[in-house]
């Protein structure tokens, strides 16, 4: 399947590793693919920067925003929260028509230092954001509860025995997400919370996580800031 991860952080590129490793033709979408290349420095986790990590990265290509979201029959929203929006537009809405866009972004505010606070929480949330701008697009909110390494590897943690949660309007876009974090990631339990609006309630477990990844300082807690 062609499928489009759009950011060039820790997040994308796990997600895109993953997909890539599958056998999927994956379009790593940045905003300048020229200056993510240049970029010499590593990620929140210590891996290496893109330039290095796509040398050994199988079926992934770095491009446009534009370009991935043109290439992909599905497109993964690995943005930070507050550029999200603007990079959906610069993908265009046209291209998204249609397509299932997989929300895993949250909408966290460390212009104030740690812990971050929410952008948009209560009546709003960033998946209702991006719905509404992209209206055309079927969107499903998913992974944003947990870090990058579990949410391609659910079983590296107590055996699997957690659950992941989705929320979107379309069904039968929850469901085809469904089976790709069953059968791609390993996801055993997957419970559906309902539509759009339910994203504010996974995406309000993001102040009480990364007070946990405060507190227990542990690597098991990696906060997911992405370009």
């Amino acid at each position: 399947m062609n499928i489009a991860v759009l950011g060039s952080g820790i997040v994308a590129k796990t997600i895109a590793g993953k997909l890539g490793s599958l056998g999927h033709s994956v379009k790593l979408g940045t905003r300048d693919p020229k200056a993510t290349l240049a970029r010499d420095e590593k990620d929140m986790a210590g891996g290496p920067p893109v330039r290095v990590w796509l040398e050994t990265a199988k079926n992934v290509s770095l491009v446009t925003f534009a370009e991935a979201a043109a290439h992909g029959a599905i497109v993964f929203n690995a943005l930070e929260g507050r550029n999200a929006v603007a990079a959906l537009e610069m993908a265009g809405a046209d291209k998204l028509a249609g397509k299932i866009l997989v929300d895993v972004s949250n909408p966290l505010d460390f212009s104030k230092g740690f812990p971050p606070s929410l952008t948009v929480s209560n009546t709003d949330s960033l998946g209702e954001q991006i719905q509404r701008a992209v209206p055309k697009t079927k969107v499903v909110k998913t992974l944003n509860t947990v870090n990058a390494s579990l949410m391609i590897d659910p079983k590296s943690l107590a055996g699997g025995d957690h659950t992941m949660f989705v929320c979107g309007n379309d069904a039968g876009a929850k469901a085809e997400v469904t089976r790709l974090l069953k059968e791609g990631f390993g996801w055993s339990d997957v419970i559906d919370l309902g539509d759009i609006t339910c994203a504010r309630g996974t995406e309000m477990y993001l102040p009480i996580w990364v007070r946990l990844m405060g507190a227990l300082k542990t690597a098991a807690f990696n906060v997911k800031v992405v370009r």
